[in-house]
């Protein structure tokens, strides 16, 4: 056979990626891709090419780009999630907590800006609570935080309502800055994050 046959890109694929999970490797590997542009730019035949293994193998993992990039946005979702937990851990409970749930929100947003855009791009958000994704994780933990704070004496509704408003903040900010609209700083995210929502 020759030396770029498939069957041969298959059998250097193990070296490639040691452990033998082509799932977890092409996830990887997407990630790192999305460190350096956007989701529209990545391409599963070039993802599979870095990994080292032919385009057809990824479809076993992948039947298409989509679910690739479903599976991008849920592992970023686990670790804003991550994310939340480490900074509220740092804290004191209650209201330095939640603002620290604030900071951390738009720290992972600047730090990892093309994957957080395509985490929060409306194909990557619908139906994610119906499907129970990790991406629920972070949102169920702003919805405690808000109850905490309120001593649970908040309703169902202005509790969504508060959710949105805290969600918003963060959301609008982080979008501000990746865009270059307002600058990204520190003194400036504290302050905008100092007003109460509850």
């Amino acid at each position: 056979m020759a030396k770029n046959d498939n069957s041969v890109n298959i059998e250097n694929s193990v070296e490639r990626y040691h452990h033998g999970d082509l799932r977890s490797a092409l996830v990887e590997e997407g990630l790192k891709r999305l460190q350096q542009g956007p989701a529209e730019a990545l391409s599963l035949r070039e993802v599979a090419r870095s990994v080292g293994v032919s385009a057809t193998a990824v479809y076993r993992h992948f039947p298409d780009k989509q679910a690739l990039l479903h599976a991008l946005a849920d592992v970023a979702g686990d670790r804003m999630a991550s994310a939340f937990e480490t900074a509220m851990a740092a804290e004191k409970p209650g209201k330095d907590a939640f603002d620290a749930m604030g900071r951390a929100y738009v720290h992972f947003a600047l730090k990892n800006p093309f994957l957080f855009k395509l985490m929060m791009s409306p194909e990557m958000m619908s139906g994610i609570a119906a499907e129970g994704r990790p991406r629920t994780r972070g949102m169920a933990m702003l919805t405690t935080a808000l109850s905490e704070l309120s001593g649970g004496k908040m309703s169902t509704d202005l509790q969504n309502i508060r959710r949105l408003q805290a969600w918003s903040i963060v959301h609008g900010l982080a979008m501000l800055m990746l865009d270059g609209l307002v600058p990204a700083d520190e003194k400036l995210i504290d302050q905008v994050l100092a007003s109460r929502i509850v």
